[in-house]
Protein backbone atom coordinates (compact mmCIF):
# COMPACT_ATOMS: atom_id res chain seq x y z
CA UNK A 1 0.00 0.00 0.00
CA UNK A 2 1.88 3.12 -0.72
CA UNK A 3 1.56 6.19 1.72
CA UNK A 4 -0.99 8.74 1.02
CA UNK A 5 -1.11 12.47 1.90
CA UNK A 6 -4.38 14.25 3.12
CA UNK A 7 -3.97 17.87 4.79
CA UNK A 8 -7.64 17.57 5.42
CA UNK A 9 -7.69 14.74 7.91
CA UNK A 10 -9.06 15.03 10.82
CA UNK A 11 -8.58 13.36 14.33
CA UNK A 12 -11.40 11.41 14.39
CA UNK A 13 -10.38 10.34 10.98
CA UNK A 14 -7.49 9.20 12.62
CA UNK A 15 -9.28 7.36 15.07
CA UNK A 16 -11.50 5.52 12.49
CA UNK A 17 -8.83 4.91 10.61
CA UNK A 18 -6.19 3.09 13.79
CA UNK A 19 -9.82 1.60 15.47
CA UNK A 20 -11.43 0.20 12.05
CA UNK A 21 -8.59 -0.79 9.77
CA UNK A 22 -5.40 -0.97 12.60
CA UNK A 23 -2.28 0.64 13.21
CA UNK A 24 0.88 -1.76 13.30
CA UNK A 25 4.27 -0.17 14.62
CA UNK A 26 7.94 -1.63 13.97
CA UNK A 27 10.83 -0.29 15.06
CA UNK A 28 14.33 -1.36 16.29
CA UNK A 29 16.02 1.69 18.41
CA UNK A 30 19.37 1.95 19.06
CA UNK A 31 20.72 4.96 21.64
CA UNK A 32 24.50 5.63 21.17
CA UNK A 33 27.05 7.82 23.05
CA UNK A 34 30.07 9.03 20.74
CA UNK A 35 29.29 5.72 18.18
CA UNK A 36 29.70 3.18 21.37
CA UNK A 37 25.67 1.56 21.09
CA UNK A 38 24.22 1.77 24.88
CA UNK A 39 20.47 1.23 24.76
CA UNK A 40 19.01 -0.61 22.05
CA UNK A 41 15.00 -1.20 21.39
CA UNK A 42 13.09 -3.29 19.14
CA UNK A 43 9.62 -1.98 19.31
CA UNK A 44 6.43 -4.09 17.70
CA UNK A 45 3.32 -3.07 18.79
CA UNK A 46 -0.32 -3.43 16.76
CA UNK A 47 -3.53 -0.90 17.97
CA UNK A 48 -6.86 -1.54 16.79
CA UNK A 49 -10.05 -1.92 17.65
CA UNK A 50 -11.21 -5.42 19.44
CA UNK A 51 -13.33 -6.10 16.36
CA UNK A 52 -10.57 -5.68 13.82
CA UNK A 53 -7.95 -7.48 16.51
CA UNK A 54 -10.40 -10.58 16.80
CA UNK A 55 -10.98 -11.26 12.69
CA UNK A 56 -7.66 -11.30 12.55
CA UNK A 57 -7.09 -13.31 15.17
CA UNK A 58 -4.99 -11.54 17.72
CA UNK A 59 -6.24 -11.28 21.46
CA UNK A 60 -8.71 -14.02 21.45
CA UNK A 61 -7.88 -15.87 24.36
CA UNK A 62 -7.95 -12.60 26.72
CA UNK A 63 -11.56 -11.84 24.93
CA UNK A 64 -13.10 -15.11 25.71
CA UNK A 65 -11.53 -14.98 29.73
CA UNK A 66 -13.03 -11.56 30.40
CA UNK A 67 -16.90 -12.56 28.17
CA UNK A 68 -16.77 -15.47 30.48
CA UNK A 69 -15.82 -13.50 33.67
CA UNK A 70 -18.56 -11.07 33.39
CA UNK A 71 -20.99 -14.19 32.78
CA UNK A 72 -20.37 -15.65 35.70
CA UNK A 73 -20.47 -12.29 37.85
CA UNK A 74 -23.55 -11.66 36.46
CA UNK A 75 -25.12 -15.39 37.27
CA UNK A 76 -23.91 -15.08 41.03
CA UNK A 77 -25.02 -11.65 41.42
CA UNK A 78 -27.09 -10.81 44.71
CA UNK A 79 -30.94 -10.47 44.26
CA UNK A 80 -32.54 -7.32 46.05
CA UNK A 81 -35.80 -9.24 46.48
CA UNK A 82 -36.04 -10.75 50.02
CA UNK A 83 -37.02 -14.41 50.48
CA UNK A 84 -40.65 -15.25 49.54
CA UNK A 85 -41.35 -11.53 48.10
CA UNK A 86 -43.48 -11.42 44.65
CA UNK A 87 -43.02 -9.07 41.99
CA UNK A 88 -46.52 -6.99 40.79
CA UNK A 89 -44.46 -4.85 38.41
CA UNK A 90 -40.91 -4.34 36.80
CA UNK A 91 -39.86 -1.17 34.68
CA UNK A 92 -37.75 1.54 33.78
CA UNK A 93 -37.30 4.33 36.12
CA UNK A 94 -35.45 6.71 38.13
CA UNK A 95 -35.11 8.41 41.59
CA UNK A 96 -34.17 11.88 42.62
CA UNK A 97 -31.34 11.37 45.23
CA UNK A 98 -30.75 14.90 47.15
CA UNK A 99 -28.71 13.53 50.05
CA UNK A 100 -25.34 14.84 50.79
CA UNK A 101 -23.83 17.88 47.95
CA UNK A 102 -24.59 16.11 44.94
CA UNK A 103 -28.84 16.24 43.69
CA UNK A 104 -29.07 14.08 40.51
CA UNK A 105 -31.53 11.99 39.29
CA UNK A 106 -30.47 8.02 39.20
CA UNK A 107 -31.29 5.13 37.26
CA UNK A 108 -32.17 1.63 37.27
CA UNK A 109 -35.32 -0.58 37.49
CA UNK A 110 -38.04 0.19 39.60
CA UNK A 111 -39.99 -2.64 41.41
CA UNK A 112 -43.21 -3.28 43.05
CA UNK A 113 -43.32 -5.88 45.35
CA UNK A 114 -46.42 -7.54 47.56
CA UNK A 115 -44.36 -5.34 50.25
CA UNK A 116 -42.28 -2.90 48.70
CA UNK A 117 -41.51 -0.26 46.13
CA UNK A 118 -38.11 -0.16 45.62
CA UNK A 119 -35.02 1.15 42.54
CA UNK A 120 -32.63 -1.27 41.73
CA UNK A 121 -29.33 -1.03 39.62
CA UNK A 122 -28.57 -3.99 39.09
CA UNK A 123 -25.12 -3.52 37.32
CA UNK A 124 -23.60 -2.41 40.98
CA UNK A 125 -26.03 -4.54 42.62
CA UNK A 126 -27.48 -1.67 44.80
CA UNK A 127 -30.52 -0.53 45.97
CA UNK A 128 -31.02 3.35 45.24
CA UNK A 129 -34.35 3.91 46.98
CA UNK A 130 -37.06 2.00 48.72
CA UNK A 131 -39.95 2.21 51.02
CA UNK A 132 -42.82 -0.20 52.31
CA UNK A 133 -45.70 0.00 50.92
CA UNK A 134 -47.53 0.99 54.49
CA UNK A 135 -45.51 4.14 54.98
CA UNK A 136 -46.86 5.62 52.04
CA UNK A 137 -49.50 8.05 52.10
CA UNK A 138 -49.88 9.75 49.23
CA UNK A 139 -49.42 9.96 45.49
CA UNK A 140 -49.37 12.59 43.18
CA UNK A 141 -48.42 13.22 39.58
CA UNK A 142 -47.01 16.21 38.73
CA UNK A 143 -45.48 18.11 35.99
CA UNK A 144 -41.58 19.00 36.51
CA UNK A 145 -39.48 21.24 34.02
CA UNK A 146 -35.59 19.79 32.99
CA UNK A 147 -32.73 22.48 33.08
CA UNK A 148 -31.50 19.72 30.04
CA UNK A 149 -34.00 20.59 27.62
CA UNK A 150 -36.19 23.09 29.15
CA UNK A 151 -39.44 20.66 28.70
CA UNK A 152 -41.96 19.48 31.17
CA UNK A 153 -41.81 15.88 32.36
CA UNK A 154 -44.14 13.74 34.28
CA UNK A 155 -42.63 12.59 38.20
CA UNK A 156 -44.49 10.93 40.35
CA UNK A 157 -44.12 12.25 43.82
CA UNK A 158 -44.79 9.75 47.22
CA UNK A 159 -45.38 11.46 50.30
CA UNK A 160 -44.19 8.98 52.83
CA UNK A 161 -43.88 8.28 56.77
CA UNK A 162 -42.87 11.78 58.42
CA UNK A 163 -44.33 14.14 55.49
CA UNK A 164 -41.09 13.06 53.23
CA UNK A 165 -41.34 13.24 50.07
CA UNK A 166 -39.52 11.25 47.05
CA UNK A 167 -39.77 11.96 43.47
CA UNK A 168 -39.67 9.44 40.93
CA UNK A 169 -40.01 9.32 36.79
CA UNK A 170 -40.40 5.54 34.99
CA UNK A 171 -41.53 4.61 31.88
CA UNK A 172 -45.40 4.30 32.60
CA UNK A 173 -45.86 6.73 35.61
CA UNK A 174 -50.23 6.22 34.49
CA UNK A 175 -49.40 2.28 35.09
CA UNK A 176 -47.26 2.71 37.90
CA UNK A 177 -49.31 5.02 39.99
CA UNK A 178 -52.39 2.53 39.35
CA UNK A 179 -50.42 -0.70 40.33
CA UNK A 180 -48.92 0.93 43.63
CA UNK A 181 -52.85 2.25 44.46
CA UNK A 182 -54.29 -0.80 43.19
CA UNK A 183 -52.02 -2.99 45.79
CA UNK A 184 -52.37 -0.97 48.92
CA UNK A 185 -55.93 -0.94 48.36
CA UNK A 186 -55.72 -5.20 48.45
CA UNK A 187 -53.62 -4.97 51.63
CA UNK A 188 -56.61 -2.25 53.11
CA UNK A 189 -54.14 0.53 53.10
CA UNK A 190 -55.63 3.86 53.01
CA UNK A 191 -54.04 6.63 50.49
CA UNK A 192 -55.07 10.38 51.12
CA UNK A 193 -57.30 12.26 48.65
CA UNK A 194 -55.31 15.38 46.56
CA UNK A 195 -52.29 15.26 49.66
CA UNK A 196 -50.51 18.16 50.38
CA UNK A 197 -47.23 17.61 49.01
CA UNK A 198 -44.62 20.45 48.86
CA UNK A 199 -43.97 22.54 46.26
CA UNK A 200 -39.99 22.43 47.02
CA UNK A 201 -37.94 19.79 46.49
CA UNK A 202 -35.69 17.57 49.02
CA UNK A 203 -33.84 19.35 51.40
CA UNK A 204 -34.74 22.78 50.36
CA UNK A 205 -37.18 23.65 52.86
CA UNK A 206 -34.03 24.13 55.26
CA UNK A 207 -33.75 27.22 54.80
CA UNK A 208 -36.60 28.65 55.87
CA UNK A 209 -37.38 30.35 59.13
CA UNK A 210 -39.79 29.62 61.72
CA UNK A 211 -43.54 30.37 60.59
CA UNK A 212 -42.15 31.26 56.76
CA UNK A 213 -44.55 30.01 54.40
CA UNK A 214 -43.51 29.31 50.28
CA UNK A 215 -45.83 31.30 48.22
CA UNK A 216 -44.54 30.29 45.09
CA UNK A 217 -41.30 28.57 43.44
CA UNK A 218 -39.80 27.14 40.00
CA UNK A 219 -36.90 25.94 38.72
CA UNK A 220 -34.39 28.87 37.76
CA UNK A 221 -30.97 29.46 36.45
CA UNK A 222 -29.17 32.28 38.21
CA UNK A 223 -26.46 34.71 37.24
CA UNK A 224 -23.68 33.98 40.50
CA UNK A 225 -21.24 36.95 40.68
CA UNK A 226 -17.70 36.15 40.02
CA UNK A 227 -15.71 34.49 43.26
CA UNK A 228 -11.93 34.39 43.19
CA UNK A 229 -10.54 33.37 39.50
CA UNK A 230 -14.15 32.22 38.42
CA UNK A 231 -15.73 35.29 36.78
CA UNK A 232 -19.99 35.28 36.30
CA UNK A 233 -21.32 32.35 35.89
CA UNK A 234 -24.91 31.08 35.68
CA UNK A 235 -26.20 28.26 37.77
CA UNK A 236 -29.56 25.96 38.01
CA UNK A 237 -31.35 25.94 40.94
CA UNK A 238 -35.04 26.54 42.36
CA UNK A 239 -36.24 30.64 43.27
CA UNK A 240 -38.88 30.55 45.78
CA UNK A 241 -41.14 33.59 47.09
CA UNK A 242 -42.00 33.22 50.52
CA UNK A 243 -44.17 35.98 52.75
CA UNK A 244 -40.76 37.69 53.66
CA UNK A 245 -38.90 37.44 50.97
CA UNK A 246 -37.38 36.42 47.48
CA UNK A 247 -34.66 34.48 47.87
CA UNK A 248 -32.94 31.64 45.29
CA UNK A 249 -31.28 28.44 46.64
CA UNK A 250 -28.67 26.38 45.17
CA UNK A 251 -29.14 22.69 45.75
CA UNK A 252 -25.51 21.49 44.92
CA UNK A 253 -24.32 23.40 47.55
CA UNK A 254 -27.50 23.32 49.64
CA UNK A 255 -27.51 27.26 50.42
CA UNK A 256 -29.75 30.39 49.98
CA UNK A 257 -27.43 32.48 47.68
CA UNK A 258 -29.07 35.35 47.01
CA UNK A 259 -31.86 36.92 49.26
CA UNK A 260 -34.03 40.08 48.67
CA UNK A 261 -36.42 41.08 51.55
CA UNK A 262 -40.12 41.74 49.97
CA UNK A 263 -39.82 45.61 51.57
CA UNK A 264 -36.15 45.55 49.68
CA UNK A 265 -37.69 44.84 45.86
CA UNK A 266 -37.78 48.21 43.78
CA UNK A 267 -38.59 47.20 40.27
CA UNK A 268 -37.78 44.17 37.69
CA UNK A 269 -37.00 44.44 33.76
CA UNK A 270 -36.90 41.87 31.16
CA UNK A 271 -34.98 41.95 27.94
CA UNK A 272 -33.09 39.80 25.58
CA UNK A 273 -29.49 39.32 26.59
CA UNK A 274 -26.76 36.52 25.39
CA UNK A 275 -26.18 34.43 28.39
CA UNK A 276 -22.35 33.60 27.55
CA UNK A 277 -20.57 34.07 23.80
CA UNK A 278 -21.23 30.77 22.61
CA UNK A 279 -25.04 31.70 22.66
CA UNK A 280 -27.94 32.93 21.07
CA UNK A 281 -30.11 35.96 23.23
CA UNK A 282 -32.33 34.83 25.06
CA UNK A 283 -34.85 36.28 27.95
CA UNK A 284 -33.55 37.51 30.93
CA UNK A 285 -34.38 39.19 33.94
CA UNK A 286 -32.92 41.79 36.12
CA UNK A 287 -34.64 42.18 39.71
CA UNK A 288 -33.40 45.67 40.98
CA UNK A 289 -33.42 46.01 44.79
CA UNK A 290 -31.80 47.79 47.78
CA UNK A 291 -29.74 46.72 50.61
CA UNK A 292 -28.06 48.23 53.26
CA UNK A 293 -28.15 51.46 51.62
CA UNK A 294 -26.73 49.96 48.17
CA UNK A 295 -28.77 49.41 45.14
CA UNK A 296 -28.11 45.69 43.45
CA UNK A 297 -29.25 43.93 40.56
CA UNK A 298 -30.51 39.45 40.89
CA UNK A 299 -30.37 38.10 37.50
CA UNK A 300 -32.36 35.18 36.33
CA UNK A 301 -33.41 33.18 33.42
CA UNK A 302 -36.18 30.63 32.69
CA UNK A 303 -39.13 29.47 31.27
CA UNK A 304 -41.57 31.45 33.64
CA UNK A 305 -40.32 34.91 33.65
CA UNK A 306 -43.21 36.53 32.54
CA UNK A 307 -44.91 35.31 35.11
CA UNK A 308 -42.18 35.85 37.61
CA UNK A 309 -42.06 39.44 36.64
CA UNK A 310 -46.17 39.75 37.33
CA UNK A 311 -45.23 38.42 40.51
CA UNK A 312 -42.79 40.99 41.50
CA UNK A 313 -44.95 43.88 40.26
CA UNK A 314 -47.58 42.92 42.23
CA UNK A 315 -45.46 43.02 45.18
CA UNK A 316 -43.95 46.39 44.65
CA UNK A 317 -47.57 47.69 43.83
CA UNK A 318 -48.86 46.59 47.15
CA UNK A 319 -51.78 44.59 45.75
CA UNK A 320 -50.59 41.08 47.28
CA UNK A 321 -52.54 39.21 44.97
CA UNK A 322 -49.86 36.94 43.94
CA UNK A 323 -50.63 33.54 45.59
CA UNK A 324 -50.93 30.63 43.45
CA UNK A 325 -52.67 28.04 45.82
CA UNK A 326 -56.59 28.90 46.84
CA UNK A 327 -56.51 28.74 51.06
CA UNK A 328 -58.19 25.17 51.67
CA UNK A 329 -59.97 24.09 54.50
CA UNK A 330 -61.91 21.04 55.83
CA UNK A 331 -65.92 20.40 55.55
CA UNK A 332 -67.52 20.05 59.08
CA UNK A 333 -69.68 17.22 58.25
CA UNK A 334 -67.42 14.78 56.18
CA UNK A 335 -63.75 16.59 56.94
CA UNK A 336 -63.41 16.72 52.66
CA UNK A 337 -60.52 19.15 52.29
CA UNK A 338 -61.94 21.70 49.51
CA UNK A 339 -61.16 25.59 48.79
CA UNK A 340 -62.62 27.84 51.01
CA UNK A 341 -64.54 29.71 48.55
CA UNK A 342 -66.05 26.26 47.32
CA UNK A 343 -67.14 25.43 50.40
CA UNK A 344 -68.77 29.14 51.02
CA UNK A 345 -70.47 29.51 47.59
CA UNK A 346 -71.08 25.93 46.39
CA UNK A 347 -71.22 23.39 49.68
CA UNK A 348 -69.47 20.17 50.32
CA UNK A 349 -69.82 18.32 46.78
CA UNK A 350 -68.86 15.15 49.15
CA UNK A 351 -71.71 14.71 51.65
CA UNK A 352 -74.06 17.28 50.78
CA UNK A 353 -73.25 19.79 53.54
CA UNK A 354 -74.69 23.33 52.29
CA UNK A 355 -72.65 26.78 53.91
CA UNK A 356 -74.64 28.93 56.08
CA UNK A 357 -76.34 32.12 54.53
CA UNK A 358 -75.01 35.28 54.46
CA UNK A 359 -75.40 37.36 57.77
CA UNK A 360 -75.42 41.07 57.40
CA UNK A 361 -73.82 40.74 54.30
CA UNK A 362 -71.17 38.32 55.00
CA UNK A 363 -70.25 34.79 55.07
CA UNK A 364 -70.19 32.66 58.02
CA UNK A 365 -68.03 29.65 58.43
CA UNK A 366 -69.56 27.17 60.23
CA UNK A 367 -66.34 24.89 62.06
CA UNK A 368 -66.75 21.64 63.54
Amino acid sequence: MDPQRNTNATLVDLLDRVLDKGLVIHADLIVSVAGIPLIGVNLRAALAGMETMLKYGIMQAWDERIRAWERDYRSKKKSALVQGEEIILKMLGAFYSSEGIYTAWRYGYLYLTDERLFLYHGDFGEVLFETPLEKIRGLVIRKGEHFTDKKEREELYLLLEGDKVARLTALDLDQLKEAIEKKMNELGLILQEDPAIPLFEGSAAEFLTEGEQIICSGKMWYLMEAEGIIDDTWRPGNLYLTDKRLCWYYDFERRVVAEIPLSGIIGSVIEARRRSDDLKKEKVMDVLYATNGTRRVATFSGAALEEWNQIIKKIISGQGEFQTEEETETCPQCKRTASIKELLEQGCTGCGWVSPKKVSGQLLVVSG
